[in-house]
């Protein structure tokens, strides 16, 4: 059975963007991006690739399939962009985004839990849920896995890594790696 592992960046307080998406305050090193190129050349969208030396079909190690809130799918969206990972299979979880024109996404206007489910069940690399904070808040049950790069920044105010209930969920550290930005990755297997 498939894993969905939540990938995300947040500052010290929690937030995975600004209140209006940003996301530029992170402090970035070229270590970071080759490591992140390295290890998950997946999680970088496909009109970024050339950019960090990476193919645009470079293989994917981790992950297969992408589920990510309108929030996230919006930035490369708005830009005219609507096949923003072409090497995942996209699912945009959203009620308002309706049909998008391209056969590469698909737009899921229902329980995303469901989604999540059937997916698990499939054949496949783990799944990668992109964000948003709302979605992942949904989705708590069913994370088996948090990759969490922490940033040394307090934002102050934003998009929270998760929204939703008050729902107590326990991780266990797996491993940590650090970077000479500040920043730190940490693996998180369900307790």
């Amino acid at each position: 059975m498939r894993n969905l592992v939540y990938y995300v960046g947040v500052s010290l307080d929690g937030y995975i963007a600004g209140p209006g998406g940003e996301v530029d305050f992170y402090p970035l090193s070229d270590e970071m991006t080759a490591w992140i190129t390295q290890r998950y050349p997946e999680s970088l969208p496909t009109h970024v690739r050339g950019h960090v030396g990476l193919a645009a079909d470079a293989p994917n190690r981790e992950w297969d399939t992408v589920v990510m809130g309108r929030g996230t799918y919006d930035p490369a969206y708005l830009h005219g962009i609507t096949n923003p990972y072409a090497h995942l299979k996209q699912y945009v979880v959203s009620t308002t985004l309706g049909s998008v024109d391209d056969p590469n996404v698909t737009v899921v206007d229902s329980d995303p839990v469901e989604l999540v489910r059937r997916l698990k069940k499939e054949a496949g690399k783990n799944i990668w849920l992109c964000g948003g904070g709302k979605l992942a808040g949904q989705l708590v049950d069913e994370i088996d896995e948090l990759i969490i790069k922490s940033y040394p920044v307090i934002a102050g105010t934003g998009i929270p890594a998760f929204t939703g209930s008050f729902t107590p969920t326990r991780f266990r550290p797996a491993q940590r790696r650090e970077f000479d930005n500040g920043a730190q990755v940490t693996w998180f297997n369900r307790a």
